[in-house]
């Protein structure tokens, strides 16, 4: 008499192993934003002329090492900071910032550890030299739904050659010590912004800046008008390549107008 077949191993569900591939899945997807890319979306005009708003990014995390910030909504998984580095001046960071409001920011790092920092009539100075500061062509950016006449002011508003509303503004270039440089906006004279007292990086903390000068709450101003020093431990990462950019005019409901409203020209900047 034939031995029965002994029994197989219970077929899982089709639920369970959705489940299994849903966790597996949520799981890389952590992994990856918190330890190598992340991305991010510019939300407002501190960071022209290099960042327009409906620029996507991807940021780099691995640069300055991790922190709890490092991880999505901030979980307290990292004790301090490790892997730690420090970051260079004139790098674009990805932070959060301080206060009971605090949210994910972009601006330019300028003063490390140690240094003074200083407005003086418009120019800056870092350890009581001045960063030479070049006059270059005006930048001009078209009128869009997310960056409309209100967000220009009425003195920069212009027309380009085939009478589209554009916005244009004074750009100079700013170039630090070891050759480092990148374009500023001066809109004009802010005493608030312009002059300021001389800052000293405290130790640990770093001292940044938008490229928008007269409109960026940055670490001149304290919180609440700025946000003062941010501490190494609240960098997320490094911004590395503009990955898409849309003008505003997209509608989810109109798929043809993601294309329309796209910037395929600023795809694949790096930093």
């Amino acid at each position: 008499m034939a031995t029965p077949a002994a029994p197989g191993k219970p077929a899982r569900s089709e639920t369970s192993e959705t489940i299994r591939f849903l966790l597996k899945l949520a799981l890389f997807v952590f992994v990856l934003r918190s330890f190598i890319f992340s991305p991010f979306s510019i939300p407002s005009e501190s960071m022209l002329p290099r960042l327009l708003i409906g620029d996507y990014l991807f940021v780099s995390k691995w640069n300055y090492g991790y922190s709890r910030w490092s991880l999505p909504l901030g979980i307290p998984l990292i004790p301090g900071r490790i892997f730690a580095s420090t970051p260079t001046r004139g790098d674009t960071v990805v932070f959060r910032s301080l206060g009971p409001d605090d949210h994910d920011v972009i601006k330019r790092v300028i003063g490390l550890p140690g240094d003074t920092i200083q407005m003086r009539n418009g120019q800056l100075f870092l350890n009581n030299k001045a960063i030479p500061k070049q006059r270059v062509a005006d930048f001009i950016v078209p009128l869009t739904p997310n960056f409309p006449a209100e967000k220009c002011g009425a003195e920069f508003q212009d027309v380009d050659k085939a009478g589209q509303p554009i916005c244009r503004y004074p750009r100079f270039r700013e170039t630090l010590p070891g050759g480092r440089s990148y374009e500023v906006l001066d809109q004009g004279d802010l005493p608030i912004a312009d002059d300021t007292d001389v800052y000293t990086v405290p130790a640990g903390d770093v001292f940044l800046m938008g490229d928008n000068r007269d409109d960026s709450a940055d670490s001149r101003f304290a919180p609440p008008e700025g946000m003062g020093y941010i501490p190494m431990e609240r960098i997320q990462g490094k911004a590395l390549v503009t990955f898409w950019s849309t003008d505003g005019s997209a509608e989810w409901i109109k798929p043809w107008t993601w294309v329309s409203a796209a910037r395929f020209s600023r795809i694949g900047h790096g930093f």
